[in-house]
């Protein structure tokens, strides 16, 4: 989705959705204090942050992005919090990223849709890991995301959404699939929760959620011809969802996210 200003903004409005739902998966695994943990993919750092209050001033976090922009605004915002338990690297490669020592756990939200092969990404950072540490990872269900009752708005969006992932090769159901990613990882199978925020009403923020997730992908839906600018009218797209969704006493489940964790044996 790229590192353009909007898409920075939209990473850590998102998180602010899926925060609980993150912490909880988090805190089922087993996540602790005086942990190291590594965070592929973290983007502008809000995942790193939410482990970093889980495992205290006696733990600490690594997190890694290929994208120099996202790692920029983590570490200033990990600057402006205090925070001393937190690093960020820029990598170009995450298949191919090792720690200088094994870790106590590995973390990721949203990242091995975006992955050729995800198994072998999990494999290698379960190599990363002490035996009997954790892999932890949560991916999107877009599948389950939905209206209720349907307003047209509100499934346009969806569609927009889904058709760009899907022609960009994004797996937009990942989350059903981390299952069967761990036993092909070689992990054990991995224990699992289904979680998503759901809204409506006037002070909802999905409607905003909605729309910057839109226009972050508004270049990639007309390169592929998915819908115009013209079509979409970004600008006022969060205003006339609340309306008609507000009218209708339309309440939406998105991002739905499965979380799965497992421990690493020690034959591994």
């Amino acid at each position: 989705m790229g590192d353009a200003e909007c898409e920075l903004r939209r990473l850590a409005s998102q998180s602010r959705l899926l925060g609980d739902i993150t912490e909880e998966v988090m805190l089922r695994a087993g996540i602790k204090p005086g942990m190291s943990v590594l965070d592929c993919g973290c983007g502008v750092g809000d995942v790193s942050f939410l482990t970093a209050r889980l495992i205290g001033s006696a733990g600490h976090v690594v997190g890694i992005d290929r994208s120099v922009a996202a790692i920029d605004r983590a570490r200033e915002r990990a600057a402006e919090a205090g925070l001393r338990n937190v690093s960020f690297e820029v990598v170009d490669d995450l298949a191919v990223f090792r720690p200088r020592t094994p870790v106590d756990a590995v973390v990721g939200r949203l990242i091995l849709m975006y992955l050729q092969d995800p198994a072998a990404v999990l494999s290698h950072f379960a190599l990363q890991v002490r035996p009997g540490g954790l892999i932890v990872f949560q991916e999107l269900v877009l599948s389950m995301c939905r209206s209720e009752p349907s307003c047209g708005l509100a499934e346009r969006c969806r569609e927009w959404i889904h058709d760009t992932f899907v022609q960009a090769g994004a797996d937009v159901d990942m989350g059903w699939k981390l299952f069967a990613t761990f036993q092909r990882a070689g992990l054990p199978c991995p224990e699992m929760l289904l979680g998503s925020p759901v809204g409506g009403g006037p002070d909802s923020p999905m409607y905003k959620h909605i729309a910057e997730t839109v226009r972050s992908l508004l270049p990639m839906m007309e390169q592929y011809g998915i819908a115009t600018a013209e079509e979409v009218m970004v600008d006022n797209l969060a205003d006339r969802l609340r309306t008609e969704m507000t009218a209708a006493g339309t309440v939406c489940a998105t991002p739905c996210l499965i979380g799965a964790w497992s421990r690493k044996p020690e034959s591994y």
